[in-house]
């Protein structure tokens, strides 16, 4: 969202047709799931060590915005993410006695897996937004600043601007840059990814750039766009990029001010580089449902979840009919082809304002399990940014469940239940003409699908189609918690298949379709 504290009213009323509408969503009094780190107002970002000493190698440490002129936080954990130390905060070296500046905004910290010129691999990189005060005390000036760290974390060192921004980000004529995002392609270059609102008089309200630095990040070339949208009105931000297991990059950003306003939309380039026509928004992520994230996205590339590995993207908010409080992961386990679909995000976080949630960490730790990281509105006082908090849990993420309210809906509609394991569920109406469609990935071969649903007083059972094929009926086992177990095997084509839940005599609950697994039939 590019604009912080200062810009919430305005983005309030910018976005408040899409978030006040009928709602699901928690709200920020309802119980919050996660472990208290500390006061931060958004911008978690987490990286881990992979190289250097034995000592070191393994660590996390994770970095965040917080409120005030006292720098970047910075945090460490020994075992993986249980338990968490302050370190220090990272304060700006460029103006090291000027009151008015410091290194505050938009950290992201990444080890570097090769070298870039003279930093080794295993260098550690901290880029954040350095902003100036005017004598008033409202932000003037920006600066996308470079820190590298060669001893795991103990110390930094100023590297250079990526680049320099000014007028106060709440006029319409400001040239403010934000969100700095840092990668090293194969070849040692590195390049950094942001956001800009230079471009004005050539038509964009604000665009995404990157540039790039053969000299591992002391020198910096000519800036490229890759998401410009003209008009002067949309606002993609927020660009975040991953690398994917086929070697390809995704890059996420949120299109504020577009059609849906926040809309995350996602590109992919071969080199990390060409990310193709920047007037092109790409794809957006979204369910069959037409569901969507929306805000501050982040996204991140698995190897589990299917041959291809799983892409998640986590979100401030969702639109669309989504769970608007931004507690649901997004994933696409077809390297991006296909529809997503909706998980559980370990951290419930309350919601009482836009910045929580503001970019979100998650990582893969060895014992299968993902760690999140994000922030959350604070109990006591839910509409103070300044009081917001730091929240972090581990929990194991389910790739082969694929939940109803998310499928093409015929005949149906999405439904609030506690007692689902997404919280929802379909409600599918009853005979053939009533359809949940599910399009999944697959490796082929003979599979188990099973099917969670419960009818509504009147005895019925929807049926299974797959890839054109209906499959026999057969009986359904009561789990014990009100819901119905039907249980089925199919051959599934390599690649995407269409597996659809056809309404029976009567009109049924549908809570998911689980392909194989072992929990089959827990919420």
């Amino acid at each position: 969202m590019t604009r912080l504290n200062f810009l919430l009213s305005t983005l309030a009323l910018c976005i408040a047709g899409t978030i006040i509408r009928p709602s699901v969503a928690q709200d920020a009094t309802d119980t919050f799931v996660g472990t208290r780190l500390a006061d931060g107002s958004g911008y978690v970002t987490v990286t881990r060590i992979e190289h250097g000493s034995a000592e070191d190698k393994g660590r996390l440490l994770m970095a965040f915005e917080q409120h005030g002129m006292d720098g970047i936080p910075l945090w460490e954990s020994r075992d993986g993410g249980d338990h968490w130390r302050f370190l220090m905060n990272v304060t700006d070296q460029q103006h090291p006695h000027d009151p008015h500046w410091q290194l505050r905004w938009q950290p992201h910290l990444t080890e570097l897996q090769r070298a870039s010129s003279d930093l080794p691999a295993g260098t550690l990189v901290l880029s954040a937004n350095a902003t100036g005060n005017d004598p008033k005390g409202r932000v003037a000036e920006e600066d996308l600043q470079v820190y590298v760290s060669t001893d795991a974390g103990k110390t930094w060192h100023y590297r250079s601007s990526i680049i320099k921004g000014g007028g106060h980000p709440e006029d319409k004529d400001n040239k403010g840059v934000w969100e700095s995002n840092i990668h090293v392609l194969d070849d040692g270059r590195m390049v950094a990814y942001y956001s800009t609102e230079q471009h004005k008089a050539e038509g964009y309200n604000q665009v995404l750039a990157h540039k790039v630095s053969g000299d591992g990040g002391k020198h910096w070339g000519r800036e490229v766009l890759d998401v410009a949208i003209p008009g002067g009105v949309q606002r993609p931000g927020m660009a975040i990029v991953t690398r994917l297991g086929d070697k390809r990059y995704a890059m996420t950003y949120e299109n504020i001010d577009g059609p849906k306003n926040g809309q995350v939309f996602i590109k992919f380039s071969r080199d990390g580089l060409d990310w193709g026509d920047p007037q092109r928004h790409g794809e957006p992520v979204m369910t069959l449902s037409g569901f969507w994230p929306a805000a501050c996205p982040v996204v991140t590339w698995f190897p589990v979840g299917g041959p291809e590995g799983v892409i998640i993207v986590s979100a401030e908010r969702g639109g669309g009919g989504a769970e608007e409080g931004g507690r649901d992961l997004y994933w696409n386990n077809a390297s991006g082809r296909g529809p997503w679909w909706e998980v559980r995000a370990p951290v419930q976080k309350r919601t009482g304002n836009i910045h929580a949630g503001w970019t979100q960490a998650l990582l893969l730790r060895d014992d299968g399990r993902f760690l999140h990281v994000t922030t959350s509105s604070s109990a006591g006082n839910p509409a103070s940014v300044a009081q917001n908090e730091v929240l972090y849990q581990s929990a194991k993420l389910n790739f082969s469940r694929y939940e109803a309210e998310d499928a093409q809906f015929t005949g149906a509609v999405a439904v609030p239940d506690p007692g689902a394991s997404n919280l929802r569920k379909a409600r599918l109406g009853q005979g053939s003409a009533s359809r949940l469609r599910f399009v999944v990935n697959s490796t082929g071969g003979e599979h188990t699908l099973h099917l969670r649903f419960v009818d509504l007083g009147n005895a019925a059972q929807p049926s299974l189609v797959v890839n054109g094929a209906r499959l026999p009926t057969g009986g359904a086992t009561k789990t014990g918690d009100h819901w119905e177990l039907a249980s089925a095997t199919a051959m599934l084509l390599p690649g995407l298949n269409t597996i659809d839940v056809d309404g029976g005599a009567h009109a049924v609950d549908v809570d998911y379709l689980q392909i194989d697994g072992d929990n089959a039939g827990q919420p």
